[in-house]
């Protein structure tokens, strides 16, 4: 009787050693957007197919429109435990990983076609890279194309060196086109922005249609200068410690259902931005055109600050070229149909 019972716990102990733990989770995730945008819409949709598919025991609890600080400050936050994720730009995430703001080199990009192409063959190497520094990639999604915007017309870089430019803090890519263009900018965080149009501290900006409207910058500038200067990128990244806690069949479900939300994301916020533009134009904000003459010249600015951020060490070389090879396989592929 006694072996009998020593056998049946021997084996109760065997299937508890032996059995999966499946652990619950909250992810607090913060984020620059406003709680209105179709980012913070799409990603709680997002949230709730999450916590559907994995019967409660995984969560997403979001901080939007910037309580908990700007991007690099969630990144902190990441890091100490105190946030285990965050929706921040790629430009950020060049802290941790610097070929990850990539895609946002100055006017490498000619459409968002191109973007789309280059994405389908590179989005996974940055996924690695950033694995690597410790933090999983859950999405990644076009914000589409940054234009200048001001309180009066800008067609030449002369023109731009005359304004109170608006500079992200922290914004090392920013920096570095500023600085090759001759521009002094006014570094300041995004959520004073607003005001600093207001007062007259700030009279430029350089951001997408879309966020110019989320912001309300619309109702301080006058003109938008319709040249793409940069492609921006959100993200969604948690922590690889948080996540290596929860089950791999539950991390599954959150890669699926939330790269799902950001793929959805790529034609909402393309679409976005389309409406945005029409809805600068009916408010008044003028679209100025320049010279193909001073577009070249643009384009020796962006040369010339990716050279500086190459020397800065802000990304390796090898990605810039492979991102390069893309480009132009698309073009060659698609030369016909180009306009």
């Amino acid at each position: 009787m006694l072996k009998r019972c020593l056998l049946y716990c021997l084996v109760l102990l065997l299937v508890a050693v032996e059995a999966p733990i499946v652990a619950a989770a909250t992810f607090k995730i913060a984020t620059l957007a406003p709680d209105s945008t179709i980012w913070m819409k799409q990603m709680r949709l997002g949230a709730e197919q999450v916590e559907q598919q994995t019967e409660g025991r995984v969560k997403l609890k979001f901080y939007p429109g910037g309580v908990m600080g700007n991007d690099r400050a969630v990144l902190r936050k990441i890091r100490i435990g105190q946030l285990q994720g965050g929706a921040v730009t790629t430009g950020t995430l060049s802290d941790v990983f610097p070929d990850a703001q990539i895609y946002s080199m100055p006017m490498e990009f000619r459409s968002i076609d191109e973007v789309m192409y280059v994405r389908k063959h590179m989005d996974g190497d940055i996924a690695a890279g950033l694995e690597k520094k410790g933090l999983a990639l859950l999405g990644m999604s076009n914000g589409g194309f940054a234009y200048v915007a001001s309180t009066k017309p800008i067609r030449t870089i002369e023109d731009l060196k005359a304004r109170r430019v608006w500079l992200p803090q922290g914004d090392l890519l920013g920096e570095a086109v500023f600085k090759a263009a001759g521009v002094s900018p006014v570094p300041l965080a995004l959520p004073d922005v607003y005001t600093a149009l207001e007062t007259g501290l700030l009279d430029t900006i350089i951001a997408n249609p879309s966020s110019i409207i989320a912001f309300q910058w619309h109702t301080k500038i006058k003109y938008l200068t319709d040249v793409p200067i940069l492609f921006l990128m959100g993200t969604l990244v948690v922590d690889q410690r948080a996540f290596a806690k929860i089950s791999p069949a539950d991390q599954k479900v959150m890669h699926d259902v939330m790269g799902g939300v950001f793929s959805k994301l790529d034609e909402l916020n393309h679409q976005d931005n389309v409406k945005a533009r029409e809805v600068l134009v009916a408010n008044g904000i003028q679209f100025v055109e320049t010279t193909a003459e001073e577009r070249d010249r643009w384009r020796q600015v962006a040369l010339k600050a990716i050279q500086d951020m190459r020397k800065e060490g802000d990304y390796t070389m090898a990605f810039l070229e492979k991102m390069r090879k893309y480009i132009q396989q698309y073009r060659e592929q698609n030369k016909n149909n180009a306009s």
